[in-house]
């Protein structure tokens, strides 16, 4: 109920600031499926009709927004839940990892970098 009357709050907001600022087409470039997933949902969550034009990349999606929500709205709650959703599948692909390969997951140990070797001329000869 309280998720409605926010959602509804912002359309009012919409509304408010497509009157005092038209608005304009928007193309956004997401790097991924899921985050174009989640920004779609966004959009539609809000009642804008995301689109993209034919030719187009599948990672892109446009929409006719007011740039004042895009900054003060949009973008930081998109940012926030990608935030939420990317340490989400972090966490999932590790787990997976783990139970199907039964080895620790993860990133790669870090070593310092190795010695320069020494200049050609110094260097024992291989024939």
């Amino acid at each position: 109920m309280a998720a409605q009357r926010a959602r509804e709050r912002i359309q009012a907001r919409l509304q408010q600031l497509a009157a005092e600022e038209p608005p304009i087409e928007f193309r956004f470039s997401l790097s991924d499926q899921w985050s174009r997933h989640l920004f779609v949902a966004l959009l539609r969550r809000y009642g804008i009709t995301p689109y993209r034009y034919r030719g187009q990349r599948r990672t892109t999606v446009m929409a006719r927004l007011s740039r004042s929500f895009v900054n003060d709205t949009l973008w930081p709650e998109f940012q926030e839940l990608q935030q939420t959703l990317s340490a989400y599948f972090d966490a999932l692909t590790d787990r997976v990892i783990e139970q199907a390969l039964e080895v620790k997951a993860g990133e790669a140990e870090e070593r310092p970098e190795p010695q320069a070797l020494a200049p050609a001329d110094h260097q024992p000869s291989l024939l």
